[in-house]
C-alpha cells in the first residue's frame, strides 16, 4: 500500500511587485529593508527617486523583484509628467501593487488621487501597506487601518491585504514578503542567486552621489539636482592587490546662482558630498574609488525635453 504525500512542496513563485504612494511615503526605505541592502536612494525630501530601481528578494520558495517608482503626484513640470508616466507604465506590467501610506499622516488629497488611479487598474492585486508604524501609538494606527479599508470600499478597490510595517524598526517586513509571495505567478527564478538589483552600476553610482548632494541643501534645491556619471575606468599601472577606480561625474543644477549652494564656502560642501558618496560607492562596488566631481549648469532642465533626454529622463 503506497502512502501519498499529503503536503507536496509548493511550487516556486517569481514575479514583480511595485510600491506606489505619494512622495516620501517610505517606498525606498521599504525596498531596502526587504532586499537587506541599499539599492534605492532614500531622503527625507519628497521625490528623491527618479529611476525605476529593482531590488531582488531571494527566498527558497520564491523570488520577489521589487520595482521602486517615483511618487505619483499632480505634475507641475515636464519632468513631473514623465515621472508619472513611468509610474503608470510600471503598474501595467507588475504582478502585485503595494500602496504605501504613512501611519503618521492622515489620508490626504495626494493619497486619494493615487487611490483613484489604482481603482482603474482592475486585474492587478493590491496590498495596502501602512508604513512608519514606529512613529505612532496603536490608537492612531487603528484609525489609519480603518480609513484605508474605507477608501477601498468607496472606490471599489478590494485590498488583497492591509498590513502595517516599520522598515526602520524591521517590524513585519518579513511578514509583508510572506503576503506578497502567494500573489506572484508560479515561475522559476528570473535573476541569478546573489543579484540584488538589475540597475546598471553607473546609474546606481549617480544616484548615490545625488543622495549625498541632496542631504545638505535641505529645502533650497529639492528637485534641481541631476547627476550623470561620465566614465568609470580602472586606474592603470596599479598593482593587482591595490586597484583604484576613477569615477568622473557631473552634478547638474538649473541656475548659476545655485552653484555656490552645492559647492559651499571654499568648496566644503562639494568635498563633503564626495566623501559621503564615496563611502557608499565603495561599499556598492567593493573597490577603492577616486571620485572626481564637477558642478555644471543645465538651464531649466526640468522643463526642457532636450536636457531631460541628455540627463537620462
Amino acid at each position: 500500500m503506497s502512502v501519498r504525500n499529503s503536503n507536496p512542496t509548493p511550487a516556486h513563485r517569481a514575479g514583480f511587485a511595485c510600491f506606489v504612494g505619494r512622495p516620501n511615503a517610505g517606498k525606498s526605505t521599504l525596498t531596502n529593508a526587504l532586499v537587506g541592502t541599499k539599492v534605492a536612494i532614500t531622503s527625507s525630501r519628497p521625490q528623491t527617486t527618479r529611476h525605476t530601481v529593482r531590488g531582488i528578494v531571494h527566498r527558497p520558495d520564491a523570488q520577489l523583484v521589487l520595482v521602486d517608482t517615483p511618487g505619483l503626484h499632480k505634475p507641475r513640470t515636464l519632468l513631473g509628467e514623465r515621472l508619472n508616466d513611468v509610474v503608470r507604465a510600471t503598474w501595467a506590467e507588475v504582478d502585485v501593487i503595494g500602496f504605501c501610506l504613512p501611519a503618521d499622516q492622515k489620508l490626504g488629497p495626494g493619497d486619494k488621487y493615487i487611490a483613484k488611479e489604482l481603482a482603474e487598474v482592475r486585474k492587478t492585486p493590491k496590498v495596502a501597506i501602512v508604513t512608519k508604524t514606529d512613529l505612532v501609538e496603536s490608537k492612531q494606527l487603528a484609525e489609519q487601518l480603518i480609513a484605508i479599508d474605507q477608501i477601498g470600499r468607496e472606490l471599489g478597490i478590494e485590498w488583497a491585504e492591509i498590513i502595517p510595517v516599520s522598515a526602520v524598526g524591521g517590524q513585519q517586513v518579513e511578514l509583508l514578503a510572506d503576503l506578497l509571495v502567494p500573489l506572484l505567478p508560479e515561475s522559476p527564478a528570473l535573476y541569478p542567486e546573489g543579484d540584488l538589483t538589475d540597475e546598471p552600476e553607473q546609474v546606481m553610482v549617480a544616484e548615490l552621489i545625488r543622495e549625498a548632494a541632496l542631504e545638505g541643501v535641505r529645502d533650497e534645491l529639492p528637485h534641481s539636482i541631476a547627476v550623470v556619471v561620465e566614465e568609470m575606468i580602472p586606474r592603470e599601472d596599479r598593482p593587482k592587490d591595490r586597484p583604484l577606480l576613477d569615477i568622473h561625474a557631473n552634478i547638474y543644477i538649473e541656475r548659476t546662482s545655485q552653484k555656490g549652494i552645492i559647492i559651499g564656502p571654499k568648496g566644503s560642501r562639494l568635498k563633503d558630498v564626495g566623501t559621503k558618496s564615496r563611502k557608499h560607492i565603495e561599499a556598492l562596488l567593493g573597490t577603492p574609488v577616486f571620485l572626481d566631481l564637477h558642478v555644471k549648469v543645465a538651464k531649466d532642465w526640468q522643463r526642457d525635453p532636450k536636457q531631460l533626454r541628455k540627463l537620462g529622463f
